[in-house]
């Protein structure tokens, strides 16, 4: 393994493998070798083992390394909004939503930010830091990262966007998407297998699997769920989201320019049970998906 010092002067934290010096200049990800975050907080908004009653402490990073066309949290993805925050700092602001009550500490989007994460989930765990941690992620990420962040992630949160490599390039950037996240995935279940739930319902151990169903792409969606089905533990958790909006470039491109429809997502639900998918959760269609988008305006 190469030192966390080389990883940063020459950038293969993740698959793009920049090799650019971060602290000279930002990569594709938009983020130097500091950590960025753009809002850390209760969030209400995630599967029920994560959000419980009192709510997930989120820390939304800034930067991604996919430019998902759709994306719901755009203003973060190129690294420009947020603040800047030391490993120290960000390992308090965890200790202080613990003692607020928060189920869990909700990493979104951490990918960039591993290194200074890594030193920072040390830092919270002797400072005495016991509630679960959440590593929410969009999957696309190196296998060698996910072996490195076990030590200190509890519950492990990735999206599988596509099977097609085709819509992977077209919608996010990433013609390499499916083999490498399945890849990531693939560790994170032999890291931590699948999830699992306290007697109150909360996530304690484990793997949530994510999926955005995407309207006009119904069959991206099956080959996944298939995917899943067939090469991850049978007792895998998936989360099936249908709060899908035109967003960003999402509204310029007419294949993604409209909600789902019901027929669509009715044809997702029986497929779930064709497949006997047991265990997961099925997000209902409703009218107000943009009420899941936090507010980045806020300061911490």
């Amino acid at each position: 393994m190469r030192e966390a010092g080389i990883l940063m002067a020459e950038c293969i934290l993740c698959p793009r493998r920049c090799q650019i010096d971060r602290n000279l200049q930002r990569g594709f990800c938009g983020c130097t070798y500091q950590m960025k975050v753009a809002r850390i907080g209760l969030h209400f908004y995630e599967e029920p083992p994560i959000s419980g009653t009192r709510g997930s402490g989120a820390i939304f990073f800034s930067g991604c390394n996919l430019r998902c066309v759709f994306c719901q949290n755009m203003v973060l993805q190129k690294g420009e909004l947020g603040q800047y925050v030391t490993p120290a700092e960000l390992a308090a602001a965890m200790l202080s939503m613990e003692k607020s009550g928060a189920h869990n500490i909700n990493l979104v989007t951490p990918t960039p930010h591993v290194e200074g994460l890594l030193e920072t989930l040390a830092l919270a765990r002797q400072a005495g830091l016991h509630i679960p941690v959440v590593y929410n992620t969009n999957a696309y990420m190196e296998r060698d990262t996910v072996r490195r962040l076990s030590e200190y992630v509890d519950i492990w949160l990735p999206d599988l966007k596509y099977f097609d490599p085709q819509l992977s390039k077209a919608f996010s950037a990433a013609a390499d998407y499916f083999e490498t996240a399945i890849a990531a995935i693939t560790e994170m279940y032999a890291c931590s297998g699948p999830l699992r739930l306290e007697d109150n319902g909360l996530a304690k151990t484990g793997v949530l699997i994510r999926h955005l169903v995407l309207p006009n792409n119904i069959e991206n969606s099956k080959k996944v769920l298939k995917w899943l089905k067939e090469n991850i533990n049978k007792e895998v958790y998936i989360s099936i989201m249908a709060q899908y909006f035109p967003c960003y470039k999402a509204k310029e491109i007419k294949e993604l320019n409209r909600k789902l429809t019901k027929e669509e997502y009715r044809k997702i639900e029986e497929y779930v049970y064709e497949l006997d998918i047991e265990n997961g959760y099925m997000q209902e269609l409703g009218e107000h998906e943009e009420e899941y988008v936090p507010n980045f305006n806020l300061t911490f």
